[in-house]
């Protein structure tokens, strides 16, 4: 990632049932019902556990997921993989292979907490984007001031204090955390050593210090 936490790294959702067996190597094949593939092969992913290659992505048939292929997508047998697949026969189904190569590179960049005037000023100038971008106004400075008061508090707490629904006060988190800015606790979340960094100089919300 550059210095406002940007990645070129992809996306895809895993049950946190499978987070153990990205992490040993056990599971190693997707199922995914798609319009277009949100992966591409030769590229990267990142996962709960890491970073995934991209081995192959294969559009099949319903009929080429066997016993074998389940288990290494994490599932008892080829039946309990159908059954945990999106619903949409207008969708294509595809298989994604792909094995572990690394740590989320977001890990050790929340790390940092060295931030000198220009990487404040370019975190700065990304929640401004963030905000900008906002149909009801400035948001990012206000939920990390939120998560900085109170860490460890569950996700719907928060949404409520801030006026919002669960989902969305959710993915206006991610957002944060795409920028190494906070982390995902068991219950909750608090400020990355980076973001309490960056707190430290927005003072009141405004531009860094």
């Amino acid at each position: 990632p550059d210095a406002r936490g940007r990645s070129t790294l992809r996306r895809m959702l895993f049950a946190k049932a499978l987070w153990p067996g990205l992490a040993d190597g056990s599971v190693r094949l997707a199922f995914r019902r798609w319009t277009r593939p949100t992966v591409r092969e030769g590229g990267t992913l990142r996962s709960p556990v890491g970073v995934l290659a991209i081995d192959e992505v294969q559009a099949i048939g319903p009929g080429d997921i066997t016993d074998a292929h389940a288990v290494l997508a994490g599932h008892a047998d080829r039946q309990a993989a159908l059954d945990a697949l999106r619903p949409g026969e207008d969708r294509t189904l595809y298989r994604i292979a792909f094995h572990l190569v690394g740590d989320d590179p977001r890990v050790a960049l929340r790390e940092r907490a060295d931030l000198d005037d220009a990487g404040a000023a370019d975190l700065a100038a990304a929640l401004d984007r963030l905000d900008a971008a906002s149909r009801d106004g400035a948001w990012t400075r206000d939920v990390l001031h939120q998560i900085r008061r109170r860490p460890g508090v569950r996700a719907p707490d928060l949404a409520a204090e801030a006026g919002q629904e669960t989902p969305r006060f959710k993915r206006r988190v991610r957002r944060l955390k795409e920028l190494a800015l906070t982390e995902s606790l068991r219950i909750g979340y608090r400020l990355s050593p980076r973001g309490a960094a960056l707190m430290s100089r927005l003072g009141g919300g405004g531009d860094p210090a």
